[in-house]
């Protein structure tokens, strides 16, 4: 698995792949305080893109 890789997903305990929004290291004050929490929370991908991702990750 590449290392870059792993650091920019999380793997949960069943399986599913989150990923951190971009965008969250500066220039944060002019912005709402629910676009900074929600940059803040993980998300997943959605099925097809997970499904490419775990194909890069076992590669």
């Amino acid at each position: 698995m590449r290392k870059a890789f792993t650091k920019r997903i999380k793997i949960t305990k069943t399986g599913k792949m989150l990923y951190r929004q971009a965008g969250q290291n500066h220039f944060n004050a002019k912005e709402s305080k629910k676009a900074q929490k929600r940059k803040k929370a993980f998300s997943s991908f959605s099925a097809g893109v997970e499904r490419k991702m775990r194909v890069y990750q076992n590669s």
